[in-house]
Order: C-alpha cells, then structure tokens, then sequence
C-alpha cells in the first residue's frame, strides 16, 4: 500500500523543482489507483529525469513491484532510503512489496533501513514518540474507512454517517493528548519524535475546532522557522483558521461542495492569480494539479469572476 496522508481533504504530493514533475507524479498515481502498474512506472521514470523526492521514489517502488519489475523496485525504494525514507513498519507491512520478500535484497533493504532507523532515533524521545504514534494510527485509520465508505455508499448512507460519529470522538480524544503534548514540550520536530509522530501534532490540530486551531496557530509559525513543523502543512491550517475567521484562504487548499449540485470548488481564495506563487513558496504544486484530486478544472479567470456570488452564497448558509 502507497504511502498517503488523510486529512480528509488529501494532501498531494509538494514538489517546487518543476510543475511537469507534479504532473508526471499525478498521472503515475492514476494509473496505479487503476492498476495499471506498468504505465504508472512509465509515468515515474519521466518524473524521476526531472527531479524526485523520497515519498514518491516509494510509491514507485510499489508500482514496479506489482508490474513485475523487482530490479527496478529495490533500485527505487533504496533511493527511497537514501532520501530519508525510513518507515520500516510500513515497508514490512505492504502488500504491494510482497512479491519482493523472496529476494536476498529484501533483507539486505530492511537491514540497511533498520540501520538508519537505529541511528536517526539513538535520541529520540521514545515514549513521546510512541504516544503520538499511536494517535496518529487512531486519527488516519477511521479516516481510510470514513472516505472507503463515502466512495462507496454515498455521503448521505447510515454507515457514513456512524463513521463520522466515531471520527468525531476520536479527534476529542485525541486532541485532549495532543495538547497535554503541546503544553508541556512544546511542537516537538522531527528530530525529537521522527517525522510521522511529529506530523501527528498538525493532524489533529488541524481537525480540531477554531477556538484550538487559533491557540496553536502561532505555536506551529515558530515551528515551521524552527524546521519542527512542515511549512506546507502549516499552509493548510492558515487556510483553514482564516475561513473560518469569515476571511478568504490564502493557498487554496480548502474545497468545498455545492449540495445542489454536488459538484466540487475552490472556497473563497484571496488573490487567485498569484496563488501559485505563494504555495510554490511554501513547497506546494500548482493549484491546478492539486484541484485533479476533486475533479476541478481551474480557470482563475472564471473562478474570479465567480468569487462574489461564491461568497454571498456562503454567507446566506450561515
């Protein structure tokens, strides 16, 4: 299984070296969503002449697995590695690699990663790092089968429904331990807790209500300087807060969906021609690659044209 973040609006893929790369990168996760696994090697190999980052050398990895291509998958996934990928729980546990376990280069990868996980967590904070660890498994795992559901049934089926229930729980309990963190230690980095349990402190932050969202803003601005937080996650929340706060996002990550005609679009958004350059700024992709994930074709000229009856007609739903 592909490495993927939930944050109920996906996170795709940030890459600033070059626009053709996102787009490479885009169609070859198409094409393995589709199990099509050898165009989606295709897709990579052009993405990978231009530029490459560790998440998406993995990804490949699972693609050339399931095309068959053993060589070319341990050939991506220890460049994987050796850019600073290291979720060995994750690589034991991935269906997509079974077909590679045979092969004395599994061992030899899972030693060399087990190597480098000794090394970048000799001062880790272990219990620390454990508890944000398993509510990051709490706060992604009911949303895999939240979004499974809503694929599959609809929004509006009881399933969903009861799913949501259960999400909303677990992100109030989550979010009591999750500031009990932030209050005592502060937004512990990457250095401290590894990178999956230190981003855990914005997913949950970024689930919670305004009111928190608001308190541990400034606090994640500093981490970010810091390089304790990611400064593209931090986007998201910036969004986030400042619809919330009735002013216009700044990154345009939030989506919304109309309920009467289900269809998909970009919530009120401030300055929408220079958007592009501020996500660049903080390691995003383009908006219009970004908007692929809900089907949103992006025309800023119509999308402006648009924005004042977009926002009266938020306004009116309050």
């Amino acid at each position: 299984m592909r490495a993927i973040l939930l944050v109920i609006l996906f996170q795709t893929s940030s890459v600033v070296f070059c626009q053709d790369y996102a787009s490479f990168v885009g169609q070859a996760d198409k094409f393995y969503e589709n199990k099509d696994y050898e165009s989606s090697v295709e897709q990579y190999k052009s993405a990978f002449k231009l530029a490459h980052k560790a998440a998406d050398l993995y990804n490949a990895g699972c693609s050339a697995a399931l095309s068959g291509n053993k060589k070319l998958a341990f050939k991506w996934l220890n460049l994987a590695l050796s850019e600073g990928w290291t979720n060995i729980k994750h690589l034991k546990q991935d269906a997509d690699l079974e077909s590679l376990h045979d092969s004395k280069r599994w061992q030899q990868l899972l030693e060399a990663m087990q190597a480098e996980v000794d090394r970048k967590e000799a001062n880790y904070n272990k219990p620390l790092q454990s508890q944000l660890l398993s509510i990051y498994d709490d706060d992604q795992l009911i949303r895999k089968e939240y979004i499974a559901a809503q694929k599959e049934l609809g929004s509006n089926s009881t399933l969903v429904d009861s799913l949501a229930e259960v999400m909303l729980f677990n992100d109030s309990i989550n979010l009591i331990k999750v500031m009990a963190i932030l209050d005592e230690y502060g937004w512990v980095g990457a250095d401290l807790v590894g990178s999956q349990a230190n981003q855990t402190l914005f997913l949950v932050i970024q689930h919670a209500d305004l009111q928190t969202q608001q308190k541990y803003l400034p606090m994640m601005r500093e981490a970010v300087k810091s390089k304790n937080a990611n400064p593209g996650s931090l986007a998201l929340l910036e969004d986030r807060v400042a619809l919330r706060e009735g002013r216009r996002q700044i990154y345009g990550s939030q989506i919304g969906t109309d309920k009467e005609t289900q269809q998909n679009y970009v919530l009120p958004l401030e300055d929408p021609d220079n958007v592009d350059k501020r996500r660049a700024e903080v390691g995003l992709g383009k908006l219009e690659d970004y908007l692929k994930n809900w089907d949103i074709i992006w025309d800023v000229e119509a999308y402006k044209a648009q924005l004042p009856a977009l926002e009266l007609k938020l306004k009116k739903e309050k």
